[in-house]
């Protein structure tokens, strides 16, 4: 289980906290929704949880032991907005590739499939690929470190009906293999995923939504 408790961070240049004691536990292998509008803190709270940011008070578990900001590091794998934007290889084969001193083609083969990208030719640029192509290569980047969290900040942001629905069927895919935790701010779009949904609002954890069960 992860487990946040008491969290608070205000950044050295702000005049109030981002998020303020807040408290959150999430079970392993489920996907938690937390909605919130522009402002609430969402991002800011993946930053948290990916050892990205650390915060001036609480504390961060994962099964009932204490998470430095390394560790969490090596835990979490996260998808920011936009995440092709970020794309720094030339070719999809050489962005799956960086960060890795080896990396086995099978490997490769295993996490694209994960994600739906099967028999996808490595050797074309990433920008080729269609807006929620984009998104599942992102994730498949991440998903080659291995994290036991998988953090999505708007995995739907910018893209149209069609490649929203392409990032809800991966999201779907995933589930029950990882620890899932999506932000966003247009919760009906992630309508029939088995997810606990939270409303985050100035930094806290309002209210507990609701829980979607598969079928």
């Amino acid at each position: 289980m992860l487990d946040l408790k008491e969290i608070s961070y205000q950044p050295q240049t702000g005049e109030k906290k981002i998020i303020n004691n807040l408290n959150l536990k999430v079970r392993e292998n489920e996907i938690i929704l937390i909605c919130g509008n522009s402002g609430s803190g969402k991002t800011t709270l993946l930053e948290i949880i990916s050892g990205l940011t650390n915060p001036q008070k609480g504390k961060i578990t994962w099964k009932n032991k204490i998470l430095s900001p390394r560790q969490r590091r090596w835990l979490c794998g996260v998808v920011f907005q936009f995440p092709e934007r970020y794309f720094i290889g030339t070719t999809i084969g050489k962005e799956l590739k960086i960060g890795h001193k080896s990396l086995r083609e099978k490997n490769i083969e295993i996490v694209l499939n994960k994600v739906g990208l099967k028999k996808l030719n490595l050797t074309q640029p990433p920008e080729q690929l269609s807006g929620g192509q984009q998104r599942r290569l992102a994730v498949a980047v991440q998903l080659l470190r291995n994290p036991s969290i998988l953090l999505l900040d708007e995995p739907t942001a910018g893209l149209d009906w069609s490649m929203r629905n392409d990032v809800k069927n991966l999201i779907l895919d995933l589930k029950n293999k990882s620890t899932i935790i999506i932000v966003t701010h247009e919760p009906a779009l992630f309508d029939g995923i088995p997810s606990r949904q939270f409303i985050l609002e100035k930094g806290e954890i309002k209210n507990f939504v609701k829980e979607i069960y598969e079928g």
